[in-house]
């Protein structure tokens, strides 16, 4: 059988056992193809290529072996092969933390970020940092700055880790665990922050497909609203933010309910390719609160 026909199969084998996708493909035949080239040994954008090869029996049998295994685990795709890639950047993915997908890394990769904070963030706080992708992407991006990430999870900072490592960026790069903004000091203040947060409503985790579900709810989950994460977030990050900082932070299909919760606010939506309702912006002095006027009060005549 030639490679592209066992692509076919396999894409067809996938559909119709109606696996879910997402965590890094968006459809049968795509994520076919990442299968078919990862059991073979081969680069994941060789498919071109390597269409006409013929596989003899023993490549199948392990292909096959590979696609029952996706179909009867409903596991992602990446943590089967244990490589995620976002943006062409490679990524050591497992059970530790989401798979690599945010949509932040959008606007950080195009230049968006840094144009709308007006230069080179010197200092960058990747919060809920998970398996560090966007942290290693904002070292590679700003190869000046230096990149803090942080997690409540202890598991998914050891996966950071082996992401700083694999792209030699320990240097740049200092993981922490901590409860949000607990793991800051008092006196730490960033350019920018980054922030891919808990953000699914409990409606939406009751109703996430099986292959979601293999991931860390606590990574997705976040209450009624999907706010609980970003509630003590905004209340307490201008406090860590420089006079002319801000914050990127991603809500997914959360728009409804962040206006809900915050409608006092008026962040600038960011264009993805999810559309323009899921990663927003906001400068620091969105996130002051007002100061009541404390000027004491005139003194009422005693007669």
């Amino acid at each position: 059988m030639k490679l592209i026909d066992c692509v076919a199969r396999t894409a067809d084998r996938l559909a119709c056992a109606a696996v879910a996708f997402g965590h890094g493909t968006g459809n049968a035949f795509d994520e076919a193809a990442w299968l078919v080239l990862w059991r073979l040994g081969l680069p994941l954008d060789a498919l071109d290529e390597n269409t006409e090869r013929v596989l003899d029996a023993a490549e199948l049998a392990r292909i096959d072996a590979l696609v029952d295994e996706r179909i009867t685990s409903r596991r992602p795709a990446a943590y089967l092969t244990g490589e995620a890639w976002l943006h062409g950047v490679p990524f050591v993915a497992d059970e530790r933390a989401l798979v690599p997908r945010s949509l932040l890394a959008e606007p950080l990769l195009e230049g968006t970020l840094e144009t709308l904070l007006g230069r080179e963030p010197r200092r960058v706080l990747d919060l809920c940092t998970g398996g560090g992708s966007l942290a290693v992407l904002a070292a590679l991006t700003w190869p000046e700055a230096r990149v803090l990430g942080t997690d409540l999870s202890a598991d998914a900072l050891a996966l950071a880790r082996l992401n700083v490592e694999r792209h030699a960026l320990a240097g740049h790069i200092e993981l922490r665990e901590g409860d949000g903004l607990a793991a800051l000091r008092a006196d730490e203040r960033f350019d920018l922050v980054l922030c891919n947060p808990p953000y699914v409503n409990a409606a939406s985790m009751a109703a996430l497909p099986a292959e979601y579900r293999a991931e860390p709810a606590l990574a997705l989950a976040a209450g009624r609203d999907g706010m609980d994460f970003v509630r003590p977030l905004l209340a307490g990050l201008a406090a860590h933010l420089e006079p002319a900082g801000a914050l990127a932070l991603e809500i997914g299909h959360e728009r409804v309910h962040f206006h809900a919760a915050f409608p006092h606010l008026e962040p600038l939506w960011l264009a993805t390719s999810a559309g323009d309702d899921a990663v927003l912006w906001l400068a620091r002095e969105q996130l002051v609160p007002e100061i009541p006027n404390m000027a004491p009060a005139k003194k009422k005549s005693a007669r």
